[in-house]
């Protein structure tokens, strides 16, 4: 039989919840839901370590943070893994390509793919004076180098004046084809255009939006604007005085503190998941007229999410629902029927991604890659895995969580701090139940979990069978 295609939609920082399929009452994600009502949806999809490079050292390897060794989000640190996914298609005969964003160092390694067309975003770590001349992104980036090209030697996506990590949002100053999100897909056409098509192909799609800057094209904007959006989640437990301290700087972590600007912020983010959206669609469309849609595997996920003022934090890494639930879904005809119109319950992570498209390819799954095919369990109410541990380094607000289909056990390793949430009474985890009496068992049987995760991992995490805070997170590579 022809082995199918296998188109990797990657979006940066969206959150799970996100899609109009999943009950969001504002986002309207038309494509998304439409690929999602045909396929399958992972309603419990995870991020566990919720940044971009630990994430994408995930999906590309297969591994667990604590085997690909990056515990936070680290810049310069060389990809030299044997085994990741664009490599062991290749292996199998697949041509590869990515179009978007990879944030691996140096900026240009191909990670086994064929060829790679890339925009990573505004990384300050790439554009300081002295990086090499090579290195940096003006140069490396190939999004760049295109709008330089298109607008003139000093044009930039800091041009509209938001910084990369900011909740200030405005609409794109530019054309509208000349938007990062645009590039990508377009991009991703002429790779239709220009492969070889005696092979099966890999494509990675990877968007950097809806990650700031909120910048969508005005229609975006305009779509939202005048709409009554529903406020973030603030539990009960939220720190009420740190945003307001705090929340007037234009990237604050600690929430937003003016009403006013905070649903400006909702308004972009909004947007830009509404213009992906869109231009997936163009992206399919594009299949559909190549012909070659019909065996095609599309698999659509994010690298972490968005906290977007949730209990007054903004950003990722924190262990909340807002930061670590993903979008996932299975689409395209190529899918097999068990997988067609299907909501599936269990525990998964990005570490799956790559044993999962190993296994549409009939390629052999490396022995260093510790997710599980997805196809394992479409259609069906089998476990993944008991349980998810998840982690991120961040100075005193470093953390670990324990995640199941219906419960969260989170432990802040610098002060002790323990937090849990019922997931299907509270998905938003604005009643923390850490102290009621009648979880004791819950939370303990989760904690227990995580001294297992933990034990004999060299930050000393864990003596006489009890987590010990204050132990310094440490990079495992």
């Amino acid at each position: 039989m022809k082995r199918p295609n296998i188109v990797l939609i990657l979006a940066d920082q969206m959150r799970g919840d996100c899609l109009g399929i999943m009950g969001h009452p504002d986002v309207q994600t038309p494509y998304l839901d439409s690929l999602a009502v045909e396929g399958a949806l992972f309603e419990n999809a995870y991020s566990a370590c919720p940044s971009c490079i630990p994430a994408r050292a995930a999906l590309f390897t297969g591994m667990s943070q604590a085997r690909h060794g990056r515990v936070g989000y680290l810049d310069g640190v060389d990809w030299d893994y044997p085994h990741m996914l664009a490599g062991e298609l290749s292996n199998a005969g697949y041509y590869t390509q990515c179009v978007g964003k990879m944030h691996v160092h140096p900026l240009r390694r191909l990670c086994g793919f064929d060829h790679v067309e890339l925009h990573d975003g505004y990384l300050g770590y790439y554009r300081k004076s002295t990086t090499p001349y090579y290195e940096s992104q003006k140069v490396a980036d190939d999004y760049f180098y295109w709008l330089k090209e298109q607008r003139g030697a000093a044009a930039d996506v800091t041009d509209t004046g938001i910084e990369c990590n900011s909740w200030v949002a405005r609409p794109w100053i530019y054309d509208e084809m000349q938007h990062p999100t645009n590039w990508a897909v377009s991009r991703s056409i002429d790779f239709l255009r220009r492969r070889d098509r005696d092979q099966p192909f890999f494509l990675m799609t990877s968007f950097v939006r809806p990650h700031p800057p909120f910048d969508a094209p005005q229609c975006y904007f305009d779509l939202y604007a005048g709409r009554n959006l529903a406020p973030p989640a603030v539990g009960h437990w939220a720190d009420n005085e740190s945003y307001r301290t705090k929340g007037r700087f234009y990237c604050s972590a600690d929430g937003i503190a003016d009403e006013t600007l905070q649903r400006q912020a909702q308004v972009g983010y909004y947007a830009c998941i509404t213009h992906l959206d869109h231009q997936i669609g163009r992206l399919l469309q594009a299949l559909q007229e190549d012909g070659c849609y019909e065996n095609t595997v599309i698999v659509f996920v994010s690298d972490h999410g968005e906290q977007l003022g949730d209990h007054h934090t903004f950003r990722k890494s924190l262990p909340y629902q807002g930061s670590v639930h993903v979008p996932l879904l299975l689409g395209g005809p190529a899918l097999p029927d068990a997988a067609r119109g299907v909501r599936q319950k269990q525990v998964v992570e990005l570490r799956d991604i790559m044993p999962t498209l190993l296994a549409f390819a009939g390629a052999p799954v490396p022995e260093s890659v510790e997710g599980r095919s997805l196809l394992d369990v479409l259609g069906t109410g089998e476990p993944l895995r008991d349980y998810l541990h998840g982690e991120h380094s961040y100075g005193e607000k470093s953390s670990h969580y324990i995640v199941t289909e219906t419960e969260k056990y989170i432990w802040f390793s610098q002060s002790g701090r323990e937090q849990y949430f019922d997931l299907r009474a509270d998905p938003c985890e604005c009643r923390d139940l850490i102290d009621s009496p009648d979880r004791a068992r819950q939370v303990g049987r989760l904690r227990q979990a995580l001294v297992h995760e933990l034990s004999g991992r060299p930050e000393g995490y864990v003596e006489n069978g009890r987590l010990v805070a204050g132990r310094e997170s440490r990079v495992l590579l």
